[in-house]
């Protein structure tokens, strides 16, 4: 079973990348861009989501929000660009400070929003891995009806007393009759 913490890393990789692809489509479109699907500048933008999913998935187990609101701002900054590396930008007059607060209210939103689901993802994984291990142990353990204990002797060499008997060795017969 892989560990919690790549799995967590990969989710959040893959948050911070669609993330930053999302909101930079939507921010362009708010700012009066025109993103078809056709476009070249849609391969470019795919390219950079994946590389900032990337470099999110190699931080460390768990990056505090600051963190993930750089990687968010870096991988924003990075898909707008791309978007207008394609023929035909423009923006409508007054489109750039929509465009700016979509971004700058995004950024912080998606940042809460990636830092929480990794830190709930993690606490599922680790009651999840809590309940198997208590039902390993109940699995594995004596039924509850049998006896506690058996009077064993810390000799190993004097073996432990059968159940249903009322001495302390095992039985043959007398002495006298050897």
């Amino acid at each position: 079973m892989g560990s919690s913490g790549s799995a967590a890393a990969s989710l959040r990789g893959a948050f911070v990348g669609s993330a930053s692809g999302a909101v930079s489509i939507a921010a362009h479109a708010l700012g009066g861009g025109v993103v078809t699907p056709g476009s070249s500048s849609v391969p470019l933008l795919l390219g950079a989501c994946a590389l900032i999913g990337v470099v999110a998935r190699a931080l460390p187990v768990r990056p505090g929000i600051a963190q993930v609101m750089l990687l968010l701002t870096t991988g924003q900054a990075i898909g707008h660009l791309a978007l207008t590396a394609g023929p035909g930008h423009h923006h409508g007059s007054g489109s750039a400070a929509i465009m700016l607060a979509a971004h700058l209210l995004a950024i912080p939103v998606g940042a809460l929003l990636i830092h929480s689901a990794e830190l709930a993802a993690n606490r599922a994984v680790s009651s999840v891995h809590r309940a198997m291990v208590a039902l390993r142990a109940a699995l594995t353990a004596p039924p509850p009806w049998a006896p506690s204990s058996l009077a064993t002797s810390a000799d190993p060499l004097i073996p432990p007393r059968p159940l249903l008997t009322s001495g302390a060795w095992t039985r043959g017969p007398p002495a006298a009759a050897w």
